[in-house]
């Protein structure tokens, strides 16, 4: 799989910090990433990151390129309100940016905010009882779960305050009739959860589609699943697992990291 180039500003390396620049290695790996794994819906979703250091930018993808065409340098540096505060012959969609802004300005732990309209993403979030505990996967994701209604076309700054309570402290947002989100720390930590979220998606669905009774899991075993979690994951959450995640992109197609 050889991505086509996005046009590139010249030596952007040279002008950031090498915090930025890895920042911008893990950002374009995520892009290539959900593309991989089948979650993009063409040019329509944004996964943004905050730029290390005091200034409240951010990096999110061009508007109009594929996700398995992003690089680490053609990703756009956008202040808080969208405006672009770095040379690039490119630009975003500003409307695209709503929903990242809105949860960055009110969650300074969101440093990645990974939104897709993957198709059993929306199945689920389509039906009346959301996502059901009847995977484990589905319980790693229920144990930190919001849900915000459909109000259109995420473009009106009236949204922003309904969208950020209805996330609350949760790492996952299950946008009705609309898509999944989820939020991290890191890269890594934001797109591991999106896996889990659409995982859990997948299996409900595909359950669901065998026309037989459903079995849930019990309540007690929900409530201690946090605990397992970090067990499972030995305290490193996505760290565990973006290591393995980058060398199958190398493998693939290192472009990403130009």
């Amino acid at each position: 799989m050889t991505a086509r180039r996005a046009e590139q500003p010249a030596d952007v390396r040279g002008h950031v910090s090498a915090e930025e620049w890895q920042l911008r290695v893990d950002l374009a790996a995520a892009y290539r990433l959900v593309a991989l794994f089948g979650w993009d819906d063409l040019v329509f979703t944004h996964i943004s990151a905050r730029v290390p250091g005091p200034e409240r930018h951010f990096l999110i993808n061009p508007y109009g390129f594929l996700f398995e065409e992003i690089t680490a340098s053609s990703l756009v540096k956008v202040d808080l309100n969208g405006g672009i505060v770095m040379d690039t012959p490119h630009f975003i969609n500003p409307a695209g940016f709503t929903i990242h802004s809105a949860i960055h300005a009110a969650r300074e732990d969101a440093h990645c905010v990974l939104h897709v309209h993957s198709v059993n993403g929306v199945a689920v979030s389509a039906q009346k009882h959301g996502l059901l505990p009847i995977s484990q996967q589905s319980l790693f994701v229920l144990a930190s779960l919001g849900y915000h209604d459909y109000e259109g076309v995420a473009l009106r700054e009236e949204e922003k305050p309904r969208l950020v309570r209805d996330l609350g402290d949760k790492s996952f947002l299950m946008l009705r009739n609309h898509g999944l989100l989820t939020v991290g720390a890191t890269v890594a930590d934001a797109f591991l959860f999106m896996y889990l979220f659409e995982a859990a998606c997948m299996i409900q669905v595909r359950a669901q589609s065998g026309g037989g009774e459903l079995l849930p899991i019990a309540q007690p075993i929900l409530d201690g699943i946090r605990a397992q979690a970090a067990q499972v994951t030995k305290g490193l959450g996505g760290a565990l697992v973006w290591p393995g995640l980058l060398r199958k992109l190398d493998r693939l197609d290192p472009s990403y990291k130009t």
